[in-house]
């Protein structure tokens, strides 16, 4: 690919390229990046998550927003007080501090595309109390 002059250069990376690694907060739940900030993608950031059957997220809020996009499998995803089943094909928009966690009771892996802004992001676990 050529360099632009007016801006970053164009990216492919191929699914083999691409490493996962276990997210500590989640047992279950691995993580790959696939575009971001390094690769000079100047706004948003892409990931792609997979959730093992019977793993579970807890609930946390980010400090950023978050879109999603279900690529394979069937999962719960808990929205504030709301449980919703997804599956391929779906998307959802998070907004910035909603509390929210996902649960993969089935017995297939479930996986999603995840964009967010490029920058810092804290995330922020909540007691079950």
């Amino acid at each position: 690919m050529s360099h632009t002059e007016t801006g970053p250069e164009p990216l492919v990376r191929r699914a083999d390229e691409v490493t996962y690694e276990d997210v500590d907060a989640a047992a279950g739940m691995k993580k790959g990046v696939l575009v971001s900030d390094a690769d000079g993608a100047p706004h948003f950031a892409i990931r792609r998550f997979t959730l093992e059957p019977g793993a579970a997220v807890p609930k946390h809020t980010n400090e950023v927003e978050h879109e999603q996009h279900v690529l394979a499998g069937e999962y719960t995803v808990g929205l504030g007080d709301e449980e919703v089943t997804v599956r391929a094909g779906d998307s959802l928009f998070i907004p910035a501090g909603t509390v929210h966690w996902y649960r993969n009771d089935g017995d297939e892996e479930g996986a999603f595309l995840y964009a967010v802004p490029n920058g810092d992001d804290a995330i922020d676990v909540v007691d079950e109390d």
